[in-house]
């Protein structure tokens, strides 16, 4: 008795960590209890830090629920009081003791909780959230609908009567706890999921619509200097150029075309005809006659003298 007094105490104490608080402390974050949609949990830590802190909420909010709930499966082997084992660590999620007993809404502690209470139960749960959602794109619709067939789903797997009342208590804090998405679907002004493409995170995420949206930034392209952008056809027929004609401008038109009907058209002279004679006469070839090349003056050569004798 002492020891499973303990063990729902535990898990009441691990359920009351809040992990959303302990994140943005650790990194310098902006705190979820204050900004954004004021609930600590890892949907708006995903709105204040971005994914990669949201998923460390995400899996430390899961784990709260895991951990206790596959402790008292090691001591006792009987349902109920594992179930209500997963209730103490959903109650510390909702209430937790070290934060002024306001906590988040406690679908990831609940799925984890189920996940180590029966297996089975816990995919079926999380298959039922993906289900929904994907069909009617409201996560907290998916949330209602997936916990509370819990207790149904335990009793298909387990057939056992006696866990009913902590299933059942289950779905019940997490219905109550969503009273502002119920009424927003009434009213139809619950926002919607919008899945992407290889992006599981923003499928899990419960999404809080009563939150302050976060400003979006766009982005602006700012062409160079000596960049063309061509108009299309379509924009340049969708905005259609208004031409305002003033008085003067009219005034300047009429005198301008009055000018042009009194000035005569000047007449054009016809081009002179090549006669066929000039045309067929051979040309004179007015080029200066070649020099002929001058011709070597040839030099005469003057006879030998006689070699003189000496008589004696």
């Amino acid at each position: 008795m002492i020891i499973s007094t303990f063990l729902i105490i535990l898990a009441y104490v691990c359920g009351s960590i809040c992990s959303a608080v302990i994140v943005s402390q650790i990194f310098s974050l902006p705190d979820p209890r204050i900004e954004g949609s004021t609930n600590p949990g890892a949907t708006n830590v995903l709105r204040l830090a971005g994914k990669k802190y949201a998923l460390i909420v995400l899996a430390t909010d899961i784990l709260k629920g895991l951990v206790p709930v596959l402790i008292a499966k090691l001591y006792s082997n009987d349902p109920s009081f594992v179930g209500y084992v997963a209730l103490a660590a959903v109650l510390g999620h909702v209430f937790p003791v070290f934060f002024n007993f306001k906590g988040g809404k406690g679908v990831a502690t609940a799925i984890g909780a189920l996940l180590g209470f029966q297996f089975l139960v816990g995919v079926m749960v999380v298959g039922t959230w993906l289900i929904v959602a994907r069909i009617w794109r409201y996560s907290s619709l998916a949330s209602l609908i997936s916990i509370s067939l819990a207790p149904i789903y335990g009793l298909m797997v387990i057939g056992r009567i006696e866990i009913f009342p902590p299933l059942f208590f289950i779905a019940l804090l997490i219905i109550i706890n969503h009273k502002d998405n119920i009424s927003r679907l009434i009213e139809g002004t619950e926002s919607k999921i919008k899945f992407k493409q290889n992006n599981v995170l923003d499928e899990v995420l419960e999404e809080d619509p009563g939150a302050s949206p976060m400003p979006v930034v766009e982005e602006r392209h700012t062409p160079a200097a000596n960049e063309n952008i061509p108009a299309t056809l379509s924009a340049i027929h969708s905005k259609p150029i208004k031409t305002t004609v003033t008085e003067t401008s009219k005034k300047k038109i009429t005198d301008v075309n009055l000018d042009k009907e009194k000035t005569p058209a000047k007449k054009r002279t016809p081009r002179k005809k090549v006669s066929e004679t000039a045309a067929a006469a051979p040309k004179k070839d007015t080029r200066a006659p070649r020099k002929a090349p001058a011709k070597p003056k040839q030099t005469k050569a003057e006879p030998k003298k006689p070699a003189s004798t000496d008589k004696e």
